[in-house]
């Protein structure tokens, strides 16, 4: 049986100092297109997105530095990606002298086995000892029938180095209608900017995959802890008080956890979006043509049904051929991975 406890890189940016925009496109991989409008005051930009969720972007020549390319990959591109890819990325962007301004590291209590009532009241009773200065609550729900959508618990500032997340993923998958909401549970979602970001990432990047749960668990609680005091205490007893039993459980089973790559049920409205955000414009190029284009186009999608393999034919919800039909050497029922669509 599995553990109910996993770690997700769940977000990455990035800056080279001196790069190529093609050279990175073709590291971080998916299918990239030329973008009409600039990015974070980068007039150049380029842009990419999943079949499932999740967008990625990129910029370069600024006219301060045009030799400069930064990178933002949303939780939607990073989060399939295994953890040998991460490692590799962070790797690569390292030996470019690069620096990460940002890495999200998601820790998944995937039974809940801590509610996020226990969280908040521990926190509301002064039972959190963290360098963070403020807890901000959010709560929605639906305006036509008042369901709870989510709660999120924030400790820090989203202009600090670290922020932590608290929520509950499964409600929020839920809300979002993911076929797999059930295999969520409580979400604690570590957002490193800047200098925290790098060092976190200069660890990963030379640190065995094996460790990185015990490593992502000790940064975690080098922000927070939860222990057996109150606000009213001298600081000095509050930070040596006995560990909440609950939170030795949880982080325990942090540290026990498998390292996940997120992978969503493909779905033609998802392959559409896809189509749209990503490659709707070059497309557009190709019809363009005069006067071959639209001829082309319909050519490569007579061809491209002739290639469809029981992913392309379970999008439309059709009997899969016998094994006997299968492509020679094909790999017929493999899913698709993340970020690269549907080809």
């Amino acid at each position: 049986m599995s553990s109910p406890f996993t770690l997700t890189i769940d977000w990455l940016a990035f800056t080279l100092p001196s790069g190529s925009a093609q050279d990175t496109m073709q590291m971080l991989g998916g299918d990239w297109t030329k973008s009409a409008t600039g990015f974070r005051g980068y007039p150049a930009s380029w842009i990419t997105a999943s079949a499932s969720r999740g967008v990625g972007k990129l910029g370069t020549r600024a006219p301060r530095a045009p030799l400069e390319v930064h990178v933002d990959l949303s939780a939607g591109i990073v989060a399939p990606w295994p953890s040998g890819k991460v490692r590799t990325i962070l790797q690569w962007i390292l030996k470019q002298d690069g620096h990460l301004t940002r890495l999200d590291c998601a820790l998944d209590d995937r039974n809940s086995c801590v509610p996020l009532l226990t969280i908040r009241q521990a926190i509301e009773a002064g039972q959190c000892v963290t360098r963070a200065d403020r807890m901000q609550r959010i709560s929605s729900s639906s305006i036509h029938n008042a369901t709870p959508s989510g709660e999120t618990l924030y400790l820090g500032s989203p202009q600090s180095q670290t922020m932590l997340r608290i929520y509950d993923k499964r409600l929020e998958s839920q809300t979002k209608q993911r076929e797999d909401w059930q295999d969520y549970g409580i979400r604690w979602e570590l957002e490193l900017k800047k200098d925290r970001a790098q060092g976190c990432g200069q660890v990963l990047s030379y640190l065995e995959e094996a460790d990185w749960l015990e490593f992502i668990v000790g940064v975690l609680r080098g922000y927070v802890d939860f222990r057996a005091t109150s606000r009213d205490e001298e600081d000095e007893f509050r930070y040596r008080a006995p560990l909440l039993d609950w939170w030795l459980l949880l982080t325990d089973g942090f540290k026990k956890g498998r390292l996940v790559v997120e992978k969503e049920a493909q779905t033609l409205p998802k392959v559409k979006r896809w189509v749209s955000q990503s490659v709707a414009p070059m497309l557009a190029v190709i019809y363009a043509e005069h006067p071959g284009g639209p001829a082309w186009l319909e050519r490569q999608i007579l061809a491209g049904k002739r290639r469809w393999k029981n992913k392309h034919r379970g999008l439309l919800k059709k009997e899969t051929p016998s094994d006997s039909t299968k492509d020679a050497g094909g790999d017929a029922g493999a899913p698709s991975q993340g970020g690269e669509g549907v080809s």
